[in-house]
């Protein structure tokens, strides 16, 4: 009989020979060659022994792995409609993979904790895999969904009226049973349920609430936006106490308010917006100096005087963050009566400003600078399309009807021109996307979608924020004050090494001296050598997605998209918190001084501030998205079968993302691949014929037909029209003989495609490849005003 000492130390030798392998207690004795009853016993108590050793650990039922009680970890759980689902770590590059048997019933959002049960292993697309052990909190308190009625029977055997439904993927499988509390929707109703019961071991896949609220049927004008804005946590009616703080403040400046403020109201400052902007929060003046260089003005709109620290109006605007522009309204940060008034820098009236002035030379350095509250009047309210009229099209009518300002004009163009070569030089990152504006009816119903382009006065005004933005977050740093940065952190190693072997293969090199990270000129460099080329559009989005994120932060990071060593977010107030808290802290080092009281107590403030502004930002664009993806699917209702050309915008293991010329997006999954059996290359961002090698990648033209359109899933499906002039490659080479696999007569396995290591992709969590929020060339007015960089 084999003694458990024995068997241990042979267990000891087999683990530590292979660490990142786990093995079954049946593999592990038939390793060691157990045969008698006694002997398999006996290996059961030297495993139990080794794990109260803390010398290995299970990984499930019957499974242990080398090594003691594994790392537990907390993330964000984004779930999938099959089950399965992904955490996301913050600071860490791949998302932990769990499979459906493991959730511990957590929900798409939910704050989790996740135990590594088997670490990534090299060279394995696959990123590490978990259990969740606990879910830390709950991303919904609330769901937004349609409610199906009970039949009277059903009523009285369960107690329930009814169910309420999500229209988003991954939470329609979760219908919430609700109970009579007075309020009885109707059959289509869209209600907001507060959730009082989450999914448990009794009920795996229901939820129990009430309905607090009945928006209307889903078929009325005007809810299907209502329920996204709903479904968001995007606040849309102001408290009373908010109200009326905002209808006490004056409709004009007070002589009070005049005091220790520089008059500049002679200065020809001008506001340049879209046709239909009705808030204006930036003006700007532009002359030549008699030393060659340009005075450049950017005033303000001083919104922080009027929302003061700490107020109904301050706690609200901190609450909402930014605000939310949509298709057919604007859901405000600031009561109208605010942003379209006394905040406004309506022409021909005075206004309260804060004011950075600026000296810029002739290679676009700022050579000197003052910050500074003013009382300025716009002298005329200009629109881009007028302005490109001037200084594009030199329209003899529009310059005749602003000709005291045409001279002003043309010195902007020159001014901008500088700057733009300044940016260039030192390496600033410009992605060019198309930008489309949804035309809508009086009832809510998509006419057209309009592809919008950035015209030369545009990009002025872009390059004029974006000096004040550097502007005034250098001058307060190096004053050593605390401050809110708008920041863009360099890219972490592992994806820049990723990208670089992925340019590679289009012979693209970068010269990286070891050790060193990559520069923003770098980066900007391999944008320009695949200007025009095939490679374009696949080069652009694989850099992207090796960016991080921009956010707001207390620390001066920088901005690596922009080559900003100090940048933040000053010139837009009255729909952007953190520039209003900009403005703020100007006022408050200027009029109470900058002694260690004030910077504690800002040193305090400042964390909550950045990562409030943070997530009401991304809860914002998530909302812009959603709604622009749900009339873009409703725009196409009518056109399915037709055909069309289109772009492929992204290529997964299940199949590709294409994009119309009007910026609809959709899905050509893998199975409506039928000419071929077609592989994912991860490596290659590429899908591959096995026969005929035909080839698809980012930025390829091809055609598609149209074969189904879900508006409540906001989802638009194409199917691939095979052309023999597809190119064709030898990528295949990539597909490993292991990774192989089981072929269906007719193609492609379903559900997932061709995933190349046969389970859920780590990304596939991801609805479609998209631009992260604050990535290079957001403009001023990019997706609707939604701010620069």
């Amino acid at each position: 009989m084999t003694t458990v000492g024995h068997i241990r130390n042979e267990l000891l030798a087999t683990f530590r020979k292979n660490p990142k392998i786990d093995y079954s207690v049946q593999t592990l004795s038939r390793a060691l060659k157990l045969n008698e009853g006694t002997d398999f016993k006996t290996l059961v108590q030297a495993l139990t022994g080794m794990e109260n050793d803390n010398l290995i650990h299970p990984i499930s039922e019957g499974r242990y792995a080398w090594g003691g009680t594994p790392k537990v970890l907390t993330g964000i759980f984004h779930g999938n409609e099959k089950g399965f689902g992904f955490v996301a770590i913050e600071d860490q590059d791949n998302d932990v993979y769990v499979p459906s048997t493991s959730t511990d019933f957590a929900l798409d959002g939910d704050t989790v904790e996740v135990r590594i049960v088997r670490e990534a292993r090299p060279n394995d697309t696959r990123g590490p895999e978990g259990e969740i052990t606990k879910v830390v909190e709950r991303s919904l308190t609330t769901l937004v969904g349609e409610f199906k009625p009970f039949s009277d029977k059903d009523r009285a055997k369960s107690g329930f009226i009814g169910m309420v439904v999500s229209h988003e993927k991954k939470l329609k499988n979760f219908p919430v049973y609700v109970k009579d509390t007075g309020t009885m929707p109707q059959l289509g109703d869209m209600t907001v349920t507060e959730i009082t019961e989450f999914p448990n071991e009794h009920h795996p896949k229901l939820m129990y609430g009430m309905v607090v609220e009945t928006l209307g049927n889903k078929n009325d004008p005007g809810v299907d936006i209502m329920s996204l804005v709903m479904q968001n946590h995007i606040k849309t009616e102001f408290p009373d106490e908010v109200m009326t703080q905002t209808n006490d403040i004056p409709d004009h400046v007070t002589p009070e308010e005049r005091v220790n403020r520089k008059d500049i109201t002679d200065q020809a400052v001008v506001t340049i917006d879209g046709d239909d902007s009705k808030d204006f929060d930036d003006a700007v003046v532009v002359w030549k100096l008699p030393n060659g260089n340009f005075h450049l003005g950017v005033h303000i709109a001083d919104v922080s005087h009027y929302v003061t620290e700490g107020s109904a109006l301050d706690k609200e605007a901190f609450d909402r963050g930014t605000s939310t522009y949509l298709v057919d309204r604007v859901i405000p940060m600031l009561p109208f009566r605010l942003s379209n008034g006394i905040c406004s820098l309506n022409p021909g009236v005075d206004r309260l400003a804060m004011s950075c002035d600026m000296e810029i030379d002739q290679d676009g350095h700022v050579v000197n600078h003052e910050i500074y509250q003013s009382i300025i009047k716009s002298h005329a309210r200009m629109t881009y399309n007028n302005v490109n009229k001037i200084v594009t099209d030199h329209d003899p009518e529009v310059m005749a009807e602003y000709q005291e300002l045409v001279p002003m004009f043309e010195d902007m163009v020159q001014l901008h021109q500088i700057l733009y070569k300044m940016r260039h030089a030192r390496g600033a990152i410009d992605f060019e996307e198309n930008e489309a504006k949804i035309i809508v009816d009086d009832m809510g119903h998509p006419t057209d979608i309009v592809l919008r382009e950035r015209g030369v006065s545009e990009r002025m005004i872009e390059s004029f924020m974006l000096a004040a933005n550097e502007t005034v977050a250098e001058h307060y740093n190096k004053q050593h004050l605390p401050f809110l940065y708008r920041v863009h952190e360099t890219p972490d190693a592992d994806r820049i090494k990723e990208f670089m072997e992925f340019i590679a293969s289009f012979g693209i090199t970068v010269p990286m001296k070891k050790g060193k990270e990559i520069t923003p000129k770098q980066l900007q460099d391999v944008v320009t050598d695949v200007t025009g080329t095939p490679e374009e559009a696949m080069v652009s989005v694989k850099m992207l997605r090796s960016l991080k994120q921009a956010r707001y932060s207390p620390d001066p990071l920088g901005h690596f998209g922009l080559a900003a060593k100090y940048y933040c977010h000053f010139t837009s107030p009255i729909r952007r918190y953190p520039d209003l808290v900009a403005h703020r802290l100007i006022r408050d080092y200027a009029v109470e001084g900058t002694g260690d009281d004030i910077k504690a107590s800002w040193n305090k403030k400042l964390p909550d501030i950045a990562a409030q502004a943070s997530m009401a930002e991304r809860r914002s664009i998530d909302a812009e998205r959603a709604v622009d993806d749900l009339k873009k699917a409703e725009f196409m209702a009518d056109k399915v079968g037709e055909e069309f050309d289109a772009v492929v915008s992204g290529v997964t293991s299940f199949g590709m993302f294409v994009a119309l010329p009007n910026t609809v997006e959709g899905l050509v999954h893998i199975t409506r691949m039928t000419d071929d059996y077609y592989s994912f290359i991860d490596s290659q961002m590429a899908l591959v014929g096995e026969r005929t090698k035909r080839t698809y990648r980012i930025g390829q033209s091809l055609r598609v037909k149209l074969d189904n359109v879900d508006i409540d899933q906001r989802q638009v499906d194409f199917s691939l029209i095979p052309d023999e002039n597809t190119p064709t490659s030898d990528l295949g080479k990539f597909v490993k003989k292991e990774d192989r696999r089981e072929r269906r007569p007719n193609g492609n396995k379903p559900g997932f495609g061709n995933n190349n290591h046969g389970g859920p992709n780590r990304n596939q969590h991801n609805n479609r490849p998209r631009k992260p929020a604050g990535a290079p060339h957001q403009g001023k007015h990019y997706n609707a005003k939604r701010g620069t960089k």
